[in-house]
């Protein structure tokens, strides 16, 4: 018998179980229990990211709980009243999952064990459908269930919606391996149902693999005879029919005596992945924000330094040291540490770039540092202060360019350093800036 995912385009299933592939479902596991661990026991985390990212780091904590176990958790997901649940009580043989006529009854995501061993087990968890009016919150539990599973039957009840389609290439595009099933196949008359097959194998061609897509049918209508009693009469019953899934059950044991140690590693190596990347955002924003501070500081102590420095030659030597002490400091907050003299050089590329970019500002620089000399008394403060305002953008836009370098990695990107310099000229208020300089210099200055 094929199984179900022999032809998964990117997923190493294989032909035959040999001890070899067992062995590297083993090494799969090692390798995600490690890469799972590595996300818990993460020194580098800034003060408040790990506390802002607590439930993520619990979700980790269970997954590493489930591999540790050796548990396997098949998710069924899908619209409201698709049958979901009725199918995976059919799987497991009991009523174990709540079922109801009325519309939407699995409000929360429910888990139960399909089959249990010393050395695992197999879990069947439902999920609230994706559809059911103001449940947006359901609906994201569901995917975030679906997303966590290490194999999903994704169930319709007949064609495929655009709804369904979309949430559909949602969960491929997470890596998650699925199986559509085709449920209440007892409604359809075999051709009808050869139909469906066909028009679902159709809609989701490039997305699931033909033999991917199974028809069952968890709770079939009764059927209805007629009998004939004992005096001739006929009498019409209803005779209740078991489910019809077993293709279905033949295909899921299949996949996961063959696989089950190798999705479940894949799907925690993906689960570590996500939420590293989450993680990776926290931490560079929390850098950035405090990055963002730590310019400011130096920003204003430039100014002062500028605006009461009389003399326009160590103006601007006082200029340069300063900046290249931010970005020497800068380098630490983003752990990429810099000597003073590859500070010195980025603080030169950066200056130069911006030169050329915004000739009037830098040229004011000089201007007003020359007033300097001439003036004395009141409008030698005011023009100090306006110089200082000045020094002040400068190091700003300094320590902005030199933080996006730093967040890419000690890197300027495709463009190179004249790009990463005209957009964040070009994102930059200038005047505003220059504002907020003014009135912080103006008040270390004590000018009111």
């Amino acid at each position: 018998m094929k199984r179900a995912f022999d032809a998964l385009p990117g997923w190493p299933w294989k032909k035959k179980r040999t001890p070899a592939d067992e062995d590297g479902g083993d090494d799969h596991l090692n390798l995600a229990r490690e890469s799972l661990r590595e996300l818990i026991n993460d020194q580098r985390l800034p003060p408040g990211v790990r506390e802002s990212l607590s439930q993520d780091y619990e979700a980790v904590q269970a997954m590493l709980d489930k591999l540790d176990h050796g548990h396997i958790h098949l998710a069924a997901f899908g619209r409201v009243s698709t049958g979901k649940s009725s199918l995976l009580n059919a799987l497991i043989g009991e009523d174990r999952f709540a079922v109801s006529p009325l519309h939407g009854e699995t409000k929360h995501s429910a888990m139960q064990a399909w089959r249990e061993e010393e050395a695992g087990g197999v879990y069947l968890i439902d999920t609230p459908g994706l559809d059911e009016a103001g449940g947006e919150e359901r609906e994201t539990l569901a995917k975030e269930v679906a997303g966590r599973s290490d194999l999903v039957l994704f169930v319709v009840d007949g064609d495929i919606t655009e709804t369904e389609l979309e949430s559909l290439r949602t969960l491929l595009a997470r890596g998650r391996p699925v199986i559509v099933v085709l449920n209440k196949r007892d409604l359809f008359t075999a051709d009808e149902q050869a139909q469906l097959l066909t028009s679902l194998r159709a809609r989701t061609e490039g997305l699931i693999d033909p033999s991917h897509i199974i028809a069952a049918a968890a709770q079939p209508r009764p059927q209805t005879v007629v009998e004939v009693d004992a005096t001739g009469n006929e009498i019409t019953a209803q005779r209740a029919r078991p489910p019809d899934v077993e293709e279905l059950r033949v295909a899921l044991w299949d996949i996961l005596d063959a696989e089950g140690k190798t999705l479940a590693a894949l799907n925690a190596s993906l689960f570590a992945a996500d939420l590293s990347d989450q993680v990776g955002r926290r931490i560079l924003a929390a850098r950035r924000e405090i990055g963002d501070k730590l310019v400011r500081t130096y920003c204003v102590g430039k100014g002062i330094a500028v605006a009461f420095n009389p003399v326009p030659v160590a103006d601007l030597f006082a200029a340069a040291f300063i900046d290249i002490g931010m970005v020497v400091h800068l380098s630490r907050v983003y752990d990429l540490p810099l000597s003073n003299r590859e500070a010195g050089s980025l603080v030169a590329v950066i200056v130069a770039e911006s030169a050329a970019l915004m000739g009037t500002v830098w040229a004011l620089h000089f201007v007003s540092s020359a007033l300097k000399v001439g003036t004395v008394g009141l409008s030698t403060v005011l023009t100090a202060g306006a110089q200082g305002a000045v020094a002040y953008y400068s190091t700003y836009v300094v320590g902005r360019i030199a933080a996006e370098y730093l967040a890419k990695g000690k890197s300027w990107g495709e463009g190179g350093p004249k790009k990463v310099v005209q957009r964040i000229l070009d994102d930059l208020d200038r005047e505003t800036v220059l504002r907020d300089a003014r009135r912080e210099i103006r008040a270390r200055l004590k000018l009111g």
